[in-house]
C-alpha cells in the first residue's frame, strides 16, 4: 500500500513538471524565436547552424531551469496552502470515527491561508459541536432510560417474590398484586410518551389543524381528575371564557392540557388549590395552569422541560420525566409559547399561548 502511495505521488509530481514544462517552454521558445529574428532584421546578424544551435540549447536549458523553479514553488505553495489544511481536516475527521467528538480544527492564519479551506473548516467545527451534543444526549438518554425501567421492574421483582409468600391473606395478595399493576402500568406509559416523543421530534407526527371549541376540550380535560381533587379536597378555580374557538390539532392539544393538569394535581397538597384559567386575544389563546403546590427553584425550572428530568424527587414514582418535553415539543410544533412561574413553597403557573387561527 506505501508502495503504490510512492509510486502515486512520483506519478503526480512527473505529471505536475510535465506541465509547468510545457506550460514555459511555448512563451519562451516564441520569444527568443522573435528576438533573433528582430535582431537578425535590425542588427543584420546573420543566422547560421551553429548560432541556432546555441540558442536552442540555451533556450532548452532556459525552459528546464524555469520549470524546475516553479514547480518547486507551487509544490511549497501546495504544502502551505493545501496539504496542512487537509492534513488538519483528516487527521481531525480520523479522530471523530474513533469516537472523539471534542476534536476542533483551529482556522488557517497567515500569508497562504485560504480562506475555502476556513470555511470548511467553520462547517466542521460546526458538525463536530452538533455530533458531540448529539452523542451527550445520546449517553443520557440510554442513562435514563436504563434507570426509569429499573425502578418499576425491581419494585415489580419485590411484590412478585411476596405474592409467592405461603398463606398470604386475600388484602396483602391484593396488595402485591396492584404493586405489579403499577409497575407494569408505569412501564407502559414511559413506553408510551417515549415513542410520542420520538416521532414528534422525528416530525413523524404532523398537526391536523381543525377547528374545535377550546373552552369544551379544557373542561372534559379537567373533569377527568375529578375523583382526584374530590378524594384529596383539592379546590378546583376555573375562569374560562365561553365559545372560544382555536384552529389547532384537538388530539395533541388534548395531549397538553392533560400533562399541565396532571402535574397540577401531583404537586399540590391536599386541600390546596389548582387554576385553569382561558383568555383570549385579537389573534391569541392563552390558557393558565396553576397550582398552590411546592413550587421550584430558578434551577430546577431551567430544566423541566428536558428529557428524563425530575426535579422533584419525592414524586418521582408518580412520573418518569417526559410529560413536559412532550408539552414543550407539542407548543413547538403548533408554533406556540409557554412559559413557566414558580416561588418555592407557593405555587406554579403554567401559561400557554396559542394562535387561534
Amino acid at each position: 500500500m506505501k508502495h503504490e502511495k510512492r509510486i502515486h505521488k512520483c506519478l503526480k509530481a512527473i505529471s505536475r513538471y510535465t506541465v509547468f514544462f510545457l506550460v514555459v517552454a511555448f512563451p519562451i521558445t516564441c520569444c527568443l524565436i522573435l528576438f533573433i529574428r528582430i535582431m537578425s532584421d535590425n542588427m543584420g546578424l546573420l543566422l547560421n547552424t551553429e548560432n541556432l544551435n546555441v540558442a536552442a540549447k540555451l533556450t532548452f536549458v532556459n525552459v528546464i531551469v524555469l520549470s524546475v523553479l516553479f514547480a518547486v514553488i507551487d509544490m511549497l505553495r501546495r504544502k502551505v496552502t493545501v496539504d496542512r489544511p487537509v492534513r488538519r481536516i483528516t487527521e481531525a475527521a480520523e479522530q471523530m470515527t474513533q469516537g472523539d467528538f471534542s476534536v476542533r480544527i483551529k482556522p488557517m492564519k497567515g500569508v497562504g491561508a485560504n480562506d475555502k479551506f476556513n470555511e470548511i473548516i467553520h462547517c466542521f467545527n460546526q458538525m463536530a459541536t452538533e455530533l458531540s451534543g448529539v452523542e451527550t444526549l445520546r449517553t443520557d438518554f440510554v442513562a435514563n432510560v436504563s434507570h426509569e425501567m429499573k425502578t418499576p421492574l425491581a419494585v415489580m421483582q419485590n411484590f412478585g417474590t411476596l405474592l409467592q409468600t405461603p398463606g398470604l391473606s386475600d388484602e396483602k395478595r391484593m396488595e402485591y398484586a396492584k404493586g405489579v399493576t403499577d409497575g407494569a402500568r408505569r412501564m407502559a406509559n414511559m413506553m408510551t410518551n417515549m415513542l410520542k416523543l420520538n416521532r414528534l421530534e422525528n416530525q413523524q407526527i404532523y398537526p391536523k389543524t381543525a377547528e374545535y371549541d377550546l373552552s369544551e376540550q379544557l373542561c372534559e380535560c379537567l373533569l377527568q381528575f375529578e375523583d382526584v381533587w374530590e378524594r384529596r379536597n383539592i379546590e378546583i378555580d376555573t375562569e374560562l371564557e365561553d365559545g372560544v374557538t382555536v384552529t389547532a390539532d384537538q388530539e395533541l392539544l388534548t395531549l397538553v392540557w392533560n400533562n399541565l393538569l396532571s402535574n397540577a394535581f401531583k404537586f399540590t397538597d391536599d386541600g390546596g388549590t389548582v387554576s385553569l384559567k382561558l383568555n383570549t386575544t385579537e389573534h391569541h389563546a392563552i390558557v393558565t395552569v396553576a397550582d398552590t403546590g411546592c413550587g421550584m427553584s430558578p434551577e430546577v425550572g431551567a430544566h423541566i422541560f428536558d428529557k428524563f428530568y425530575q426535579g422533584d424527587t419525592s414524586h418521582a414514582t408518580e412520573g418518569n420525566g417526559l410529560g413536559l418535553a412532550l408539552v414543550k415539543r407539542v407548543i413547538d410544533i403548533m408554533q406556540g409559547e409557554i412559559r413557566v412561574e414558580s416561588v418555592p413553597g407557593v405555587g406554579t403557573t403554567f401559561t400557554v399561548k396559542i394562535r387561534r387561527e
